[in-house]
C-alpha cells in the first residue's frame, strides 16, 4: 500500500483547548480504573491473584472484538461522534455497576463477574482508547496544534487521578467507581459542547468518509511492517499493561501495612505521571528530530531496564527510581505512535492501523500473559515473574531496531517540505 501525502494543512490553534481537557476526562477514569481496581479486587472484591488476572485477561480478550471494528468505523466517521458518545454514555454507569453489579455477581460466580466486567470495561477503555485517541490526533491535523500538547490533558489526569484515587480509596473504596462517573459525564458535555474541528481543513485528516472499502483495509495485513508493528507492541506494551496490573501489590510488600503502601502509591504515581506531563511538552519537539521510529525504540529500550531493574531491586528506593522512568516511556510512545502510524502507512487507514497494531495487536499478548502472569505471580514470586517479563521487552524491541521501516518524516508531520524539523 502506498503512502498518501495529506494536503497541506492550515497552521492555526483555534479550536484546541476542549481536546485537553477531553484527554484529561477520559484518561482520569483510565487511571482510576488501572491504577486501583486490582487493589479494590484483592481488598474489596475477596479476589486472589490468578483471580484478577482473569479479569484482565477477559477484557483483553473481549478486546479483540471490539477494537478492529472500532477502528473500522472510526473510518468512516471521521469526525462524527456517534461512537464517542456511546462510550462516554457507557462510562457514567461506572459507578451504579461496581456499586450495585460487581458484588452480587462475585457472590454467584467469580468467572461470570469477569466475563460481564470484560464486555463493560474493554469497551470504554481496551477498545475506547482507540477511538479517543485517533479522533483527537485527527483534529490536531484539521486544527492545526499537536497532538502531544492536547495528551498532555491525560498526563494531567493520570497525576490527578493517582493523587486523589488513593485518597478517596482509603476513605471509601467504592467512591473511585463514582469519581470516573463524575468524570465521564463531564466528558459527554465536553464532546456535546466543546469539542470543534475546523472542517475546510479536514482533508488533513484524510476524507475516508466515502473512499474507504473493505479491499483497503484488506491490504494492510499484506503489508511486513504492519506485522511488525503489531510484534512489537505486543512485546511492549502489553508486557507493560502486564507488569502495571498487579504492581500495586508488589510496592505494598515493601511496607508493614495495607494503607502506608497504598498511600506511598499514590504519591509515587503522582509524582511519575507528572514527569509524564512535563515531558509531554517538549517531547513533540523532540520526536521531529529523532524521528518516531526512534522514539518507539528508546521506548522499549526503557521499558525493559525498569522491568528487568524492578525485579533485581535490592531496595525500596530503587524500586521508585524505576517507576520514576515511566514518566520517560508515556511521552515517547504515546507520540511516536501517532507520528509514526502517519508517516509510515496511508493515512486514510490510520484509526484501523492504530487499533489492530497498537491495540488489538497489544490485546492478545494482554489476553494471554495477564492470566498467566497472575498465576506466576503466586507461584514463583514478582522477582522471578519480572525478569522473564523484561527478556521478552528487550528481545522484541532489539528485533525491532531492525525491522520497523522508516517513517516519511514529512507526511508523519516530523519535517516540512523543505525537510526541516518542525518547532
Amino acid at each position: 500500500m502506498q503512502n498518501n501525502a495529506s494536503a497541506p494543512q492550515k497552521k492555526e490553534s483555534k479550536h484546541f483547548w476542549g481536546f485537553p481537557f477531553t484527554h484529561f476526562t477520559y484518561f482520569f477514569m483510565w487511571q482510576i480504573i488501572f491504577g486501583y481496581l486490582t487493589l479494590w479486587m484483592e481488598q474489596v472484591g475477596h479476589m486472589n491473584g490468578a483471580e484478577a488476572g482473569v479479569v484482565f485477561s477477559a477484557m483483553a480478550g473481549l478486546s479483540l472484538l471490539f477494537q478492529p471494528a472500532f477502528g473500522v468505523i472510526s473510518d468512516k466517521l471521521l469526525f462524527k461522534k456517534n461512537l464517542l458518545f456511546t462510550i462516554s454514555i457507557a462510562a457514567m454507569l461506572i459507578g451504579p455497576y461496581f456499586q450495585w453489579v460487581f458484588l452480587p455477581l462475585m457472590h454467584i460466580n467469580s468467572m461470570l463477574v469477569a466475563i460481564v466486567t470484560g464486555i463493560y470495561l474493554c469497551f470504554i477503555f481496551n477498545g475506547g482508547v482507540s477511538v479517543i485517541e485517533q479522533y483527537v490526533q485527527r483534529a490536531s491535523l484539521a486544527n492545526g496544534f499537536e497532538y502531544g500538547h492536547s495528551r498532555m490533558g491525560g498526563s494531567l489526569a493520570g497525576m490527578t487521578a493517582s493523587f486523589v484515587g488513593g485518597q478517596i480509596f482509603l476513605w471509601q473504596p467504592n467512591s473511585i467507581f463514582w469519581a470516573c462517573t463524575i468524570s465521564a459525564t463531564i466528558l459527554t458535555g465536553l464532546l456535546l459542547f466543546s469539542d470543534k474541528v475546523d472542517m475546510d481543513n479536514a482533508s488533513a485528516a484524510g476524507d475516508t468518509s466515502n473512499s474507504l472499502d473493505l479491499k483497503q483495509i484488506g491490504k494492510i495485513f499484506k503489508l511486513k511492517n504492519f506485522w511488525y508493528l503489531s510484534i512489537f507492541y505486543i512485546g511492549t506494551s502489553a508486557i507493560y499493561d502486564v507488569f502495571d496490573q498487579q504492581f500495586i501489590i508488589f510496592f505494598k510488600s515493601f511496607f508493614n501495612s495495607a494503607a502506608a503502601g497504598t498511600q506511598a502509591y499514590s504519591y509515587m504515581t503522582t509524582a511519575q505521571i507528572g514527569l509524564e506531563f512535563l515531558l509531554m511538552f517538549p517531547m513533540p519537539w523532540i520526536i521531529n528530530r529523532i524521528g518516531s521510529r526512534n522514539g518507539l525504540i528508546a521506548y522499549g529500550v526503557i521499558l525493559a531496564v525498569r522491568i528487568i531493574g524492578s525485579a533485581l531491586s535490592p531496595s525500596l528506593g530503587w524500586v521508585i527510581f524505576l517507576r520514576l522512568l515511566a514518566g520517560f516511556e508515556m511521552p515517547l510512545v504515546l507520540v511516536s505512535i501517532m507520528k509514526y502510524i502517519a508517516g509510515a502507512f496511508d493515512v486514510r487507514v490510520y484509526a484501523t492501523v492504530y487499533a489492530l497494531a497498537s491495540n488489538f495487536a497489544k490485546q492478545i499478548s494482554v489476553f494471554i500473559f495477564s492470566a498467566v502472569a497472575g498465576s506466576m505471580y503466586d507461584s514463583i514470586g514478582f522477582h522471578h515473574t519480572y525478569l522473564i517479563l523484561g527478556a521478552i521487552v528487550a528481545v522484541v524491541t532489539f528485533f525491532a531496531a531492525f525491522v520497523l521501516k522508516k517513517e516519511d518524516p514529512v507526511q508523519a508531520g516530523e519535517e516540512d517540505e523543505h525537510g526541516n524539523a518542525k518547532a
